[in-house]
């Protein structure tokens, strides 16, 4: 005989309720039911297509709504931030409690949400309907309710809505309806009312050290469960009454240790790819452009985006990473400066500035731009965030956003708001928060629609508190296996905690440490932290506790940087020509030089704006304002018989040119105070240029004159050496490379004179300040290789401190320069030995504050500069010397 399926409506509530039990139908085969929840039902028997109003739809309503109404009290807040999702839980609240508002009511505010009621109502796309409206069709059609829905049995329902109990009296009346394994009168009818659940059984009260501390606990005692008693994960609830406090360690500890639960109230969009893509897209719309931000979208959307499906590889290639780039006029001269350089005949420019121009203009072409830049499943989100709130309030919208998990309930772990446990109750629970402020939390009073305005009956609905203290009960009434009641003694803010009056009356609270070792670890890590000897024999781990004991010894160990003699890497580097930053670095921190010149370790982190430029960067704009004036000087008129104003209008042509280049190639600080910067930097040249007031005839002139570079540009027609020649340091195995910050050659050769431009305030007593330590090497390094190329030469050397407002040249010349460059060799001899010894200690500059030696460094410097300095002294011996060099 052919199989007849009888027809029968199971009702749930929630969206966990509706997936657990159709799991349970299809596994037990149950052939005819329909499961749906209160609005699905009234939909079905209104038939037509009807559909509740919910989601996208609803919110998009809500907002033409706004939009269209002609408002009175409510017209100053129809376009704040947030106002969409307040219209729709107030509109919400008044549907569920079946409370109709007049056009002619005497209350302003109730006279606007009667036209935003119509307005939304009418907005709604053709067959969604208001739960009211759904009701009298669903009503209308009652009679059929035998043939649509069969016998109807509501399973866990613990409210009916008052706007509901028309229609489930109405069914009753033709067709069997029955209630199941409800707690609480709901509210509804004496007749329909739900029976109420047997008392909960005796619950266990913990008390962990603050929300973190709740999580990791939990998912102890859920993998104690699954490995220890064989649960099943679909059998295992982890419940709060509002879980957005924990999502975020739950989301993290759960990934790390590859733990199966399922969000059933979804993860936070923010914390998916698709997400990361839009909250980019945002910012860049919100914030500006910048060379960050555009990278980030670019990251996301390349390939995958519209208008960035065929883009080039490596679009980005050639433009400095240091580049701010802040506005469309840079990321053009930028992109052209970039195919100019590039060599596989990729033209950027064509590729991005399309993209680019709509970037650029904000935050009105959001939802053009969220179309265009971002992937078809980003874009659905996108569009689904500007439906919500206004595009000013898009970065509020995203976060608040939630998506699927893509994870099953029947296979899984849950993780789920008390309101959605409720309707799928689990044998086996473990509450978390249950803090006198959050279970139950406090009421929350309607911003739209407050209570002495209209005061709707109290279970019309119940208020949160109320729906909180329900929930309780009936999941701890349904928690036939083992309930768990947990809370913080410390919130995130670290203040002090009392358990929630639901825990009263159970058995005090046992106090678990945030460091004791668990009966059973929920992770790998969990693990090995419960079991030290296991984690001493794991390479990682025992790495890292032999680096902490060799740090808090008082012997040396490679961790404080000691390496065997004569390291190829090391005398690899050694070989190379010497810059004199790198000089500096070797005599003053020998493990920094390491780290930098021998390992190239970076710092990859560039300010988005900077609000000024570091004394360095300050240093070389300075320095590139020279070159550039003194170049324009040159050879005609000639730098040396100038007049004050060519010399002027030469610094005026350099400073206007850099303050166009510079923003692409390095951060700049935000416009006014770029201007700002400009006009002190040209300040600072001026007395630089004015210095001397006459130079004997035929002195020629130049800046930022390089020398020792192999690698470097040829030499020009006028150029006083060949820059790529080597310069070696005489009794040393060094050569030397850089760039002289003046030089002037007199007329037959036999006088140069070299000078060291330095930005900073001048020193108390500079005129004694010849090696500082090995900190000065720059004028005596460009002396070496001035008398290099002019051996006949009678060399000077100069360092001027041009934050002064009268420069003073403070000179090196005949013995006192040969005995500059005596100790300077000196020292650097001894600097090469101590690398070839392998003795890479940290020296005193590895503690200053713009030092990158500060981070691999251990955090309390003191502490383990205490504890090592003896064996430093014995390890460094003569070479100590150095840093006592006047």
């Amino acid at each position: 005989m052919p199989l007849v399926a009888i027809l029968s409506t199971v009702v749930v509530e929630g969206p966990l309720a509706l997936r657990t039990r159709r799991l349970e139908a299809a596994r037990s085969g149950e052939i005819g039911m329909q499961i749906v929840t209160l609005p699905q039902l009234a939909a079905r028997l209104a038939g037509g297509f009807a559909r509740p109003a919910q989601g996208r739809p609803l919110d998009e309503a809500a907002r033409a709504a706004l939009g269209q109404a002609d408002l009175t009290a409510l017209a100053p807040l129809r376009d704040l931030p947030g106002m969409v999702r307040a219209l729709v839980r107030t509109l919400e609240r008044l549907w569920r409690a079946d409370v109709a508002l007049g056009p002619q009511a005497e209350d302003a505010r109730l006279r606007d949400l009667a036209a935003l009621d119509a307005h939304v109502r009418a907005a709604l796309p053709r067959g969604m309907l208001a739960p009211p409206d759904l009701v009298r069709a669903a009503t209308a059609r009652v009679a059929l309710a035998p043939q649509v829905l069969g016998p109807v049995r509501f399973e866990h329902v613990h409210e009916l809505p008052p706007v509901w109990r028309p229609l489930v009296a109405a069914i009753a009346e033709v067709t069997p309806l029955a209630w199941s394994a409800a707690a609480g009168s709901g509210g509804a009818p004496e007749d329909l009312a739900p029976a109420l659940a047997p008392p909960r059984p005796a619950a266990r009260l913990v008390a962990c050290a603050d929300p973190q501390h709740e999580v990791v606990e939990a998912l102890r005692w859920a993998r104690a469960l699954m490995a220890d008693q064989g649960v099943r994960p679909a059998e295992i609830a982890i419940v709060a009454a509002s879980p957005e406090p924990w999502d975020d360690h739950l989301l993290a500890l759960s990934a790390a240790a590859d733990f199966p639960v399922h969000f059933s109230h979804g993860v936070p969009l923010l914390a998916t790819r698709d997400g990361q893509a839009c909250a980019a897209l945002a910012d860049v719309l919100a914030h500006g452009l910048s060379q960050e931000r555009v990278r980030r979208v670019l990251g996301h959307g390349a390939g995958r985006a519209p208008m960035l499906f065929d883009l080039p590889a490596r679009p980005l290639a050639e433009v400095r990473r240091q580049a701010l780039l802040g506005d469309l006029g840079q990321w053009r001269r930028a992109l052209e400066m970039a195919r100019s350089e590039r060599d596989d005949g990729v033209d950027p420019e064509a590729a991005l500035l399309p993209a680019l121009e709509l970037m650029a203009k904000g935050l009105a072409v959001a939802e053009a731009a969220g179309g265009q830049l971002l992937p078809s499943s980003a874009a659905a989100h996108w569009s689904a965030a500007l439906a919500a709130a206004p595009a000013v309030a898009l970065g509020f919208s995203l976060q608040a956003s939630r998506v699927g998990d893509g994870r099953d309930p029947g296979a899984n772990v849950v993780w789920a708001p008390a309101r959605h446990l409720v309707g799928a109750p689990r044998p086996w629970v473990r509450m978390l928060g249950l803090t006198a402020r959050a279970w139950p939390r406090p009421d929350l009073s309607d911003p739209l629609l407050p209570e002495h305005i209209l005061a709707l009956d109290p279970q019309a609905p119940i208020s949160r508190a109320e729906a909180d203290r329900r929930a309780f009960e009936a999941i701890a009434g349904a928690a036939s296996a083992e309930l768990v009641l947990s809370y913080g003694r410390r919130s995130r803010q670290g203040g002090r905690q009392a358990p929630s009056p639901l825990a009263a009356g159970d058995a005090e609270a046992t106090v678990l440490r945030r460091m004791r070792v668990p009966e059973h670890a929920f992770s790998e890590a969990d693990r090995l932290r419960a079991r030290p000897a296991e984690a001493a024999d794991t390479p990682a781990l025992a790495r890292a506790q032999t680096c902490w004991r060799a740090r808090r010894a008082g012997a040396l160990s490679p961790y404080d940087g000691l390496l065997r003699a004569d390291h190829p890497a090391i005398l690899r580097v050694l070989a190379q020509p010497q810059s004199p930053t790198s000089l500096r670095r070797l005599l003053r921190d020998p493990l920094g030089y390491v780290w930098s010149y021998v390992l190239r370790w970076r710092d990859g982190v560039h300010p988005a704006s900077p609000l000024a430029l570091d004394d360095r960067a300050f240093g070389d704009l300075v320095h590139l304002l020279l070159q550039h004036a003194v170049n324009a000087l040159e050879p005609v008129p000639g730098f040396g018989r100038a007049s004050e104003g060519e010399t002027q209008s030469a610094l005026n042509a350099a400073m206007t040119s850099i303050g166009q280049t510079w923003p692409l190639e390095r951060a700049t600080p935000p416009p006014l105070l770029w201007r700002y910067t400009l006009e002190l930097a040209r300040a600072f040249a001026w007395r630089a240029l004015t210095l001397d007031g006459t130079f004997a005839p035929g002195t020629r002139s130049w800046t930022e004159i390089e020398f020792g570079d192999p690698n470097g540009p040829a030499a020009e027609a006028d150029a006083p050496w060949d820059p790529r020649a080597p310069v070696l340091v005489s009794g040393t195995e060094l050569t030397i490379r850089g760039a002289i910050d003046r030089l002037e050659l007199s007329a037959d050769d036999r006088g140069a004179r070299v000078t060291d431009y330095k930005t900073g305030l001048p020193p108390k007593n500079p005129a004694a300040m010849v090696l500082a330590g090995g900190a000065e090497l720059q004028r005596v390094l460009y002396a070496i290789a001035v008398r290099q190329h002019r051996p006949d030469a009678r060399a000077q050397a100069r360092l001027v401190f041009l934050n002064d407002e009268t420069p003073i040249p403070h000179r090196l010349a005949g013995d006192e320069l040969e005995a500059a460059i005596e100790q300077a060799v000196g020292a650097l001899r001894a600097g090469v030995d101590l690398m070839r010894r392998g003795v890479a200690l940290p020296g005193p500059d590895a503690e200053t504050d713009w030092s990158p030696s500060r981070l691999p460094l251990p955090a309390v410097g003191e502490m383990y500069r205490a504890i090592k300095q003896p064996a430093f002294g014995r390890a460094f011996g003569a070479f100590d010397a150095v840093w006592r060099l006047r």
